[in-house]
């Protein structure tokens, strides 16, 4: 089919999250450690990452379905673009979270904040640098203007399963 990617599997993330109602809904909600276990081809690419306090995993929403253009978020009652949201049913099912690396033995990296789905397939590993990211004092968050302050409360109620 054309305009197809293929992305390759390099690990699994596992957490004590098996199911998705009452999960956290962003990593600031999470007080759970998690796993995340690097396929060995791939461990040689976690050289000089236990420098850093926080990463990136870039994952697949593997059991989110199919997706959805218009979605009620966690954060609100009335429906939104998908786009404008951080929900699972995307086109194309990647999710990001920011997580606190703890420690590194081989190729497990142990994290804290983990808000991801037990056996979930990691795509990518990045350093989280507060410097790359941007430093405006003016940074809209739309809709969620009036929720931001509950977001690390809220728990996933199953409307995405």
């Amino acid at each position: 089919m054309k305009n197809q990617m293929t992305f390759k599997k390099i690990g699994t993330i596992y957490s004590p999250f098996k199911e998705r109602a009452g999960m956290p809904i962003q990593p600031v909600g999470s007080k759970e450690s998690g796993k995340v276990v690097v396929d060995k081809e791939f461990q040689d690419g976690l050289k000089d990452l236990d420098g850093f306090s926080y990463i990136i995993l870039i994952y697949h929403f593997d059991r989110s379905g199919e997706h959805e253009l218009l979605v009620r978020p966690f954060m609100d009652e009335r429906e939104r673009g998908v786009f404008a949201t951080r929900s699972p049913k995307r086109p194309n099912n990647i999710g990001i979270s920011v997580v606190k690396l703890e420690k590194i033995e081989e190729n497990i990296l142990h994290v804290y904040g983990i808000d991801v789905l037990d056996k979930t397939p990691l795509i990518d590993i990045k350093p989280y640098i507060p410097q790359f990211e941007p430093q405006d004092d003016d940074i809209k968050t739309g809709w969620m203007k009036k929720s931001r302050k509950h977001v690390s409360t809220k728990k996933s109620d199953g409307r995405f399963l």
